[in-house]
Order: structure tokens, then sequence, then C-alpha cells
């Protein structure tokens, strides 16, 4: 006779958009959940802030205002933190893994910094700690980083990881907007947060780089590891200046394992329009992976949203169940175990997109080049138009070359009388 299996207990802190998504979708999984899982799972306890006076779209009896009710519940075996921020989902979390519950976490805050942390709890308490939502919502990436392509050395890891600046991005693309435009355009469509600088000053993207890096490579990546810049900078004009070169500007998050060691970075990219991930446009994101034996990989999809992200957190508390059912709980813990160096954002080599304003007369095109020279830094392509009066617009792309050297040579080119501005220095994947 078939040993029946009592149902598994979840309990969820945090009730906003995800939480409340993961509510929705556990429900609308109820009738066939022991087929997928093994066993059924019921909703215990949602964590709260305070408990409102009506709320329709959940059952009120399972809210809780207070973590020991979840803590102290020995029924509860899976807890979902969907609160974000570091405080106190840090402290609830921990205290949940050492009391032997398994922890699946949306958290790119938390995880980017105290991942390492965390892992060891779980690993300590042979329990799982889980967070594929936390990189690219409803796009698969922690588990095949870790699992399906876990035969490959990762050599690069590429990606689209920011919905609101991409769409902000496609807009000024597409429409010919600028930015401030765009932006507001995100706000009005809910895109884009009250307070957008986590999102358009690469912040939240360089959590999800990581993340991904330290999954990817094997060794530990923490949030100020990741070198950021943002997209407040770019103009309508740059973006049809890489466009006339058969280019489109992206937010692109680069994490690269090289041989002097490892880089990542997020910043305004140039990259031909034939790459798959130019087309990747509006709130869409995407995940470019290069392995030595899969070659190239890329996975697509929405990188946010209620119900999207809502399914990588389920889809963790599903495969977290089955390892309660099949007794192999902790199989996939912390993959760090190597100690690659993080190179200085100074020691990384790129070719660099530079549009400047310089005055008008005989002699500067080449005293430009001659300064470029001197800083070790050679020219793909120049070409000088007329600005205005006596001004003239220079746009040009060089080769590789090491960011300090291009540093050097824009800082003595500002000094310059004849220079009136450097408008754009945009890297150039390569």
């Amino acid at each position: 006779m078939e040993k029946e299996i009592k149902p598994i207990k979840i309990a969820i802190m945090g009730a906003g958009t995800v939480g409340g998504g993961v509510y929705k979708l556990l429900q609308m999984r109820k009738a066939d959940m022991c087929q997928r899982v093994g066993t059924d799972i019921e909703i215990a306890k949602i964590l709260v802030k305070s408990i409102p006076e009506t709320r329709k779209d959940v059952d009120a009896s399972l809210l809780t205002e207070n973590i020991e009710d979840i803590v102290n519940d020995d029924s509860v075996q899976i807890v979902v933190e969907v609160m974000g921020g570091i405080e106190p989902a840090r402290t609830f979390i921990l205290r949940c893994l050492n009391s032997g519950k398994s922890v699946v976490s949306a958290n790119k805050d938390l995880i980017a910094v105290h991942g390492r942390e965390l892992l060891d709890a779980a690993e300590e308490n042979h329990v799982d700690f889980m967070f594929e939502a936390s990189c690219a919502g409803g796009i698969p990436i922690i588990r095949p980083l870790k699992q399906c392509l876990i035969a490959n050395e990762i050599t690069e890891i590429m990606g689209i990881v920011n919905g609101t600046t991409n769409y902000i991005l496609t807009k000024m693309a597409q429409e010919g907007m600028e930015f401030e435009e765009a932006l507001a355009k995100a706000t009005e469509l809910g895109y884009a947060e009250a307070d957008p600088t986590a999102d358009v000053e690469g912040l939240d993207a360089g959590r999800k780089m990581a993340i991904m890096g330290s999954i990817g490579f094997h060794s530990r990546i923490t949030f100020d590891d990741v070198y950021t810049e943002g997209i407040t900078h770019i103009t309508s004009k740059d973006i049809k200046y890489a466009k006339d070169m058969d280019c489109v500007i992206k937010l692109l998050g680069i994490a690269r394992n090289t041989e002097s060691g490892v880089e990542v970075r997020v910043h305004p990219t140039l990259i031909n329009k034939e790459h798959p991930l130019a087309s990747v446009n509006d709130v869409f994101n995407a995940v470019f992976v290069h392995g030595d034996a899969v070659d190239d990989t890329m996975f697509y999809g929405r990188g946010a949203g209620e119900m999207p992200t809502a399914s990588a957190v389920v889809g963790d508390v599903l495969e977290a169940a089955r390892n309660i059912v099949g007794n192999c709980l902790g199989m996939f813990g912390c993959s760090c175990y190597r100690e690659l160096p993080v190179k200085q954002i100074g020691d990384i080599e790129s070719k660099y997109f530079v549009r400047m304003i310089v005055r008008d007369c005989a002699g500067v095109l080449g005293n430009v080049a001659s300064i470029l020279g001197n800083n070790q830094v050679s020219i793909e392509k120049i070409i000088q138009k007329p600005a205005g009066c006596d001004t003239a617009e220079i746009v040009a792309i060089t080769d590789v070359v090491q960011e300090k050297n291009f540093k050097a040579a824009m800082q003595t080119l500002n000094d310059m009388s004849f220079v009136q501005e450097i408008s754009s220095m945009i890297r150039v994947y390569a």
C-alpha cells in the first residue's frame, strides 16, 4: 500500500505585488498539485506589516503580523520571502533556515550582498535556499546555470536585465524621445518606480549580475564588486549616431571570466544590430550565456511583473517540496568553490564611442588624434561634421583599449582649449 504523504505547509513573508501573485498562482495550481509534487501544498501563514481591515484577494485568516507565528510553527516546512530590502528580510530568512525550514526568495538586494551567509545557513541546516526569481523574473536562469550548464566552463554572461531602462531606451530609439520624456512615459505606465534611481543608474541590474556571475564562474561576487553606470546621460543624438553605425544602445550587464580575472559591470553599450540582444525591446529581458561546450545560448522573456515573477517563485516552491517528498534537501547549495580576482574597471578593455564639440579650425583633428595616440588609444573610425558657428562635432569609435588609458586621453582632451565639450563616452561591445 502506497504511503500517504502529509500536505506540505508553506508561509509567505510579504503580501505585495509578488506575494499576491504567489498566492494566486498556488491557488490556480491547487487541483493538480499532488500530481506535480507528490503531495498537496497548503498556505499556513502570510506575514504582513499590518493586518488590513478588509482584503478580498487573500484568506484573511492566514494573515499575521508576527514572525514568531512562522518561525515557531513546526508544521511550516517552506517559507517564501517576497518582502524585499535587506532588513528585516535577512534576519527573518536566517531564523527560518536555522529552524529547519527551506526558504525561497526573490530578494536580489539581499542575495547580492549576503548570498554566501544565507547559502551557508541552508547547508548547515540541511535545507534548501532557492532564488530563481531574483535575477530575471519569469526567465529561468539560476537553475540553468547551476544544473543544466554545469558541464560547461562559462566565460561570459551578458544581458538586458532591467525592463524599465530597456523600455526607456526602446522609446528613445523608436520614437525619438529624450531620456526625461521616455522616463515620464515609463512612470505613467507603471514600469518605473516613483524613485527610479535603482533602475536608471544601473543598480538593479548590477545586483543581478553579481548573483549570476557568482553562480556562472563559481566564485563569490558581491554587489560592491560590480561597476555600475546608468542611462541618464544618453541622448537621442547618441542613439541616432549608433543607428548610423548599424548599432543600438542597450543597458547591458556584462560578466566575463578572463585569464586575468573576472569582469562584472553594468553600463550603456553600443551593440551591433545583428546581435540577438539588439532586438530585445520594451520591458522584455534576455540573458546571453557563452559556455565552452554549449557555445551560445539565450534566455528571453518577461523579467518582472506579478505573475512572471510568481512563476519563478512558485517553481522554486514546488522544487523544494519535491525535495522534501524525496528526502533530498540541500542538493544545490553554494557553488562558489573558487576565489577569482575581480578586475577594477580601469583594467578592463573595450572599444569606445566618443562624441565631442571642438573649435572648427585647422589642426584640431590632428591634435585630437595625437593626444589619443599618446595614450595608446587608436581609432577605428572617425568623422567630423559642422556643429555650429565656428564649431565642429567629432565622432569616433576606438579600437579595443584599456579603460584607464582611454579615460586619461579624455581628461587631457577635456583640458584642451580647442575642446568645447566631450558630449558622450559610451562603451562598444566587442
